[in-house]
């Protein structure tokens, strides 16, 4: 930019012009000319020294020096500043004192800072300041460093002299607290040459180039600058952020399942790592929930957020999936109610969720995603697959119809839900990292726990990680032997009318005598399969089937039908001849419930816990 054209409206250009008409003034009164020298040429200090003022005397002789005067193309009048000095206007320009004349012991004993010369290869002490005398005490001069300044060795600064006097160059040691939680001091340390006897030099700074002089006239020059205050702000600093981290991994532990539900039919293992002492914790979660009649919902995910806020979100969605999943709704069904609850909750913080539900008598994983990582399953042959789409946005985001999808889990197979902390690397790709986790998934055997410690030492996860992480591991174990005799099905088709009543007691009579159950418990479960299926023959639409199940733990029993309309537990007035069925099964059974199924249709289940052996 051209500034000349804008010269004269910057501040103080009318006062310097003025001074400068002034001056000339005043040289033309002397007889010295009012022509000034070429711009940017240097004046001759000779001629100005010789050129006697108008009293007949000699000016006052200037010295040109860093940050004084007029340099080179610089105008009279124009230094540094907003304007002139009263000395420049009148014409009278005050002698500055040239640095050589400055006295190095004067100016090193009015530091504030700690200041020390050694010299020799025992670092002998040559000079230290009133400043050092004040902080450690007087110290005799000639004395080695480690016998005459053993602060220094306190501070671990020997070594750091000898590698000064090696290398020829200033070295800086930063925050350094003495024992006993002393003072804190950033050193620095600087080569100098002593003046050999005779010449009268003065020390001056030195580099390696003056490796050849004598080591006897080579020191170094110690300044310690104490930072105890701002070293004791940084540790307040640290301990109020390693205070709220602590808060915060107590909070996301504690809003974490303590404990895990173990299905009958699954064996379930989860692990939570909080990220390292410079990471703040994140807002990861996972969940197993039981459904009833065997079925089992697996949640996992991960608030995109960090530190208290992100717990707490985390904690009021996890709370919201057990509350939804009570409803027994399908998984993209609970997600499109998260996602509205997402955005109540803080319209700033968005999460991303897996929500699957395993059904042991379909041996399938029905899941729905909100912009998760895709679900990892290993099957009973060792091959890994990728749960496929649908995937939709993350949670808080609105405006999308979430769909469910399924994939196989049969026995012997394995699946791996996981956050994204897991995975996610610094310059690579995460599709790279899933990738790193299939293979490793391909070559983990053992239990859910062992699996879980297995991925997290193969993708490199440990306690300094710069994430945190959640990873759930979920097994549907291959029975055989006397193992499988403890888990059994059956089902019957429901043909015909009021006639398929008579023919379901007597089904559910045979199989569970064929079970070796308690007579007791025989008569229980017949009673709760006559009322389920005189509901549904009553209510509902063909088709209608009776499915009966058994665990190591509990007894269910099932009737499905077309029809959508959902029964609910009400009070039969005396009059009534209806109405007292499912009163009679909540009665009866352990627990009782209903869902609607994919398709059309509902579910109606009960179930009996069995006797301990």
């Amino acid at each position: 930019m051209n500034f000349t054209r804008w010269s004269a409206r910057f501040p103080g250009t009318q006062r310097r012009a003025a001074a400068r008409t002034e001056h000339a003034a005043a040289q033309a009164k002397r007889g010295e000319g009012a022509v000034p020298a070429a711009r940017g040429g240097r004046p001759d200090p000779g001629a100005e020294r010789s050129t006697p003022a108008a009293d007949g005397h000699p000016a006052d002789p200037t010295v040109s020096g860093t940050g004084t005067g007029s340099g080179t193309g610089s105008r009279p009048g124009t230094g540094p500043g907003t304007g002139t000095t009263p000395a420049q206007r009148t014409g009278v320009l005050t002698a500055v004192p040239s640095l050589d004349e400055l006295s190095v012991r004067e100016v090193l004993g009015r530091l504030p800072a700690l200041v020390a010369l050694v010299h020799g290869p025992e670092h002998r002490v040559a000079y230290v300041n009133d400043a050092y005398t004040a902080g450690f005490g007087a110290r005799t001069p000639g004395a080695p460093a480690h016998e005459a300044l053993p602060e220094l060795g306190e501070l671990g600064l020997l070594p750091l002299l000898d590698q000064v006097r090696r290398s020829g160059k200033p070295r800086t040691a930063k925050n350094r607290t003495a024992p006993g939680g002393g003072s804190s001091y950033t050193v620095t340390c600087t080569p100098v040459d002593f003046p050999k006897p005779g010449t009268g030099a003065t020390p001056t700074a030195t580099s390696a180039s003056t490796a050849e002089a004598d080591a006897h006239h080579t020191g170094i020059l110690i300044h310690l600058a104490d930072v105890t205050d701002h070293a004791e702000a940084v540790e307040r600093l640290r301990a109020s952020e390693r205070r709220q981290r602590e808060a915060a991994v107590t909070l996301q532990r504690s809003l974490l399942p303590q404990e895990l539900e173990q299905p009958d039919d699954l064996r379930i293992a989860a692990t939570y790592q909080p990220g390292g002492t410079e990471a703040a914790v994140g807002g990861d979660w996972y969940d197993v929930i039981t459904l009833g009649a065997g079925r089992t919902a697996l949640v996992i995910g991960d608030v995109m957020g960090r530190g208290v806020r992100a717990a707490a979100v985390m904690g009021q969605l996890r709370t919201a999936v057990r509350a939804y999943a009570r409803l027994d709704l399908p998984p993209h069904e609970v997600l499109q109610l998260l996602d509205g609850l997402a955005a109540e909750i803080d319209a700033s913080q968005i999460a991303t969720c897996v929500y699957a539900v395993h059904d042991p008598n379909e041996g399938l994983l029905a899941y729905a995603s909100a912009g998760h990582l895709p679900i990892l399953v290993r099957d009973e042959h060792g091959t890994v697959r990728r749960a496929a789409d649908p995937t939709g946005p993350p949670l808080g985001t609105g405006g999308w119809l979430h769909t469910s999808g399924t994939i196989a889990l049969g026995p012997g197979s394995t699946a791996v839900l996981y956050t994204d902390g897991l995975v996610e690397r610094r310059g690579e790709d995460i599709d790279e990292g899933v990738a790193a986790l299939e293979r490793a998934l391909a070559g983990a055997q053992g239990t859910p726990s062992v699996i879980c410690d297995r991925l997290m030492r193969a993708l490199g996860v440990d306690a300094d990680h710069d994430d945190d992480v959640a990873v759930m591991v979920i097994q549907q174990p291959a029975r055989a032997g006397a193992d499988a005799e403890l888990f059994h099905n059956a089902a019957l088709e429901l043909l015909g009318g009021i006639e398929a009543a008579p023919r379901a007691r007597a089904f559910a009579q045979g199989v569970l005598a064929s079970w070796r159950f308690p007579v007791e418990l025989c008569d229980l479960g017949v009673l709760a399969a006559s009322e389920l299926v005189a509901n549904s023959l009553q209510h509902g639409t063909p088709p209608m089937r009776l499915r009966l199940r058994r665990t190591d733990r509990r007894l269910i029993i099932e009737v499905t039908d077309g029809d959508d309309h959902l029964p609910r537990r009400r009070r039969a007035e005396p009059a009534d001849e209806t109405g007292r069925g499912i009163s009679i099964v909540a009665t009866i059974a352990s627990s009782w419930g209903s869902r609607r199924t994919p398709g059309g249709g509902k579910a109606v289940w009960c179930e009996f816990a069995l006797p301990d052996k």
